[in-house]
């Protein structure tokens, strides 16, 4: 094995991205480099890890043997994969794994393993169902699509991430299960969010109410890890509006797709 065959790099590294390049530090994995198009946070990560900070994904993916990647959507991951660019992932793809963390179109997982594989690559999506601190404690919930051998190469690293490990399927079905994981949890978020706030308008004690909620049908894993800090106000962005809109968006264009009209997510979308 070719040094730069165990050591990884990371392309995308705001705080999903960063926290699972200091879990596999603290693994003993080698962290060769880091990319962002934010420099200075990139820059801020390679001084913690030890690692370069790339000028380009290219150099990335140079350095690194497998590459995790971790951006905000579809754009900007066609740009990082882009067949023409000369900073692109695909100038050293070669020999190269690339596993694919953010939450897209399905589509676009597709078509990224089709780029990957004529240049002698492989990729897998290893969508993320969790957020910020599971990165960092290493319990993610990975849902993965790709070629089933892409999947067992890339097993023993990705379960130094996660505490639940899904095989889904081929390129893009992954994707298709994230998206939906997203959308009803955006449900669920408005619901709370609704439900709570008539509730503190009705003068009724939160505390209570979200006991009650978790013994009845109103449960749901949003009032577990939300239900607290929608009551406390405390409106820390771990997951902004934004994100959450595009992951319903991909949702609502997949519904499109199959001719079906989802009106409670186009209200949450909405």
């Amino acid at each position: 094995m070719r040094q730069s065959d165990s050591r990884i790099g990371f392309v995308g590294v705001g705080r999903m991205g960063a926290n699972m390049a200091r879990r596999l530090r603290d693994h003993q994995e080698t962290i060769a480099a880091v990319y962002d198009r934010e420099r200075a946070t990139a820059t801020d990560l390679a001084t913690e890890l030890g690692c370069e900070a790339a000028a380009t994904p290219a150099r990335v993916a140079e350095l690194a043997g497998i590459i995790l990647t971790a951006v905000s959507d579809d754009a900007a991951m066609r740009q990082i994969f882009s067949a023409t660019a000369t900073e692109s992932l695909l100038c050293h793809a070669k020999d190269r794994l690339f596993i694919n963390c953010a939450t897209l179109s399905p589509a676009v997982h597709v078509d990224v393993e089709t780029l990957v594989t004529q240049r002698g690559g492989q990729s897998l999506e290893a969508c993320v169902a969790s957020s910020i601190p599971q990165a960092r404690q290493g319990t993610l919930y990975l849902m993965c699509g790709g070629r089933p051998d892409v999947f067992e190469s890339a097993k023993p690293l990705l379960e130094k991430l996660s505490a639940h490990l899904r095989y889904i399927g081929p390129a893009g079905e992954a994707a298709k299960v994230k998206a939906l994981v997203n959308m009803v949890m955006n449900c669920n978020t408005a619901a709370l969010a609704e439900g709570l706030g008539l509730g503190a308008a009705l003068g009724l004690d939160l505390t209570m109410l979200r006991d009650i909620f978790a013994q009845t049908g109103a449960a749901s894993r949003v009032l577990e890890t939300d239900g607290e800090d929608m009551q406390n106000r405390a409106h820390d962005c771990y997951f902004s509006a934004a994100h959450a809109a595009k992951d319903s968006g991909i949702g609502l264009a997949l519904a499109k797709t199959a001719g079906l009209t989802v009106p409670l997510a186009q209200a949450t979308y909405d």
